[in-house]
């Protein structure tokens, strides 16, 4: 069994990289994915969220109000008290998840994508923690691989993702600005990872990097 860490920051092209991966045998889960669902309603993760922020939160059909809680979480300072919540939550998820893995395919190797692995550790021991999951990424995986991708490319990938152009994409762009300044840079993401993977050329040289190991 080996259990991969998949990281980069946002827009770097870690998801393309997991495709890969699961392509050639790999289980992969999406921690992000993992977060969407628990914040939904029914989830003890959505009722803590509302319980710290309010009823402002949630909109009309019960369901989370993202872009007010993205606005709370960035913009207003509030962004360790949702990581509190959701963080422990997730990975506890994730550990659950590649347990079933191994106990299916004892040979298996599972990779977890997350764009957070390093600032959960970070965060972790600025609240004073010094050891267990969430202070130590190497209490949960064996190797970790970095995508990394210049800052620029970076934010013009997000931007593009999610709004086309106009008033929209610049919005974009400076959301995607405001969240890069949040992570921890590639370099030192890159100096702690087992492997890193430049992201910056075309899909094929990508997908000949990651065949090549």
């Amino acid at each position: 069994m080996l259990r991969v860490g998949l990281t980069g920051g946002l827009g770097s092209g870690k998801s393309t990289v997991a495709a890969q991966l699961r392509a050639l045998g790999a289980y992969v889960i999406e921690a992000d994915e993992l977060g969407r669902e628990m914040m939904e309603p029914g989830h003890a993760v959505y009722d803590e969220i509302v319980r710290v922020f309010g009823p402002e939160v949630v909109g009309a059909d019960g369901r989370l109000l993202r872009p007010r809680l993205a606005q709370l979480a960035f913009n207003e300072g509030r962004l360790d008290e949702l990581n509190a919540i959701i963080h422990p939550a997730v990975i506890a998820a994730q550990q659950r998840w590649m347990e079933g893995v191994f106990a299916r395919d004892p040979a298996a190797v599972a990779v977890v994508e997350s764009a957070l692995i390093f600032e959960v550790e970070r965060d972790a021991r600025a609240r004073g923690e010094s050891d267990g999951v969430l202070a130590d990424w190497r209490n949960r995986f064996d190797h970790v691989i970095v995508v990394t991708a210049p800052d620029d490319v970076k934010v013009a990938r997000y931007a593009g993702r999610i709004a086309a152009p106009g008033p929209a994409r610049e919005s974009a762009l400076h959301d995607a600005r405001v969240r890069l300044a949040r992570q921890v840079p590639d370099a030192e993401k890159a100096a702690g990872a087992d492997f890193v993977h430049e992201n910056t050329g075309e899909l094929d040289a990508r997908r000949a990097r990651v065949h090549s190991g």
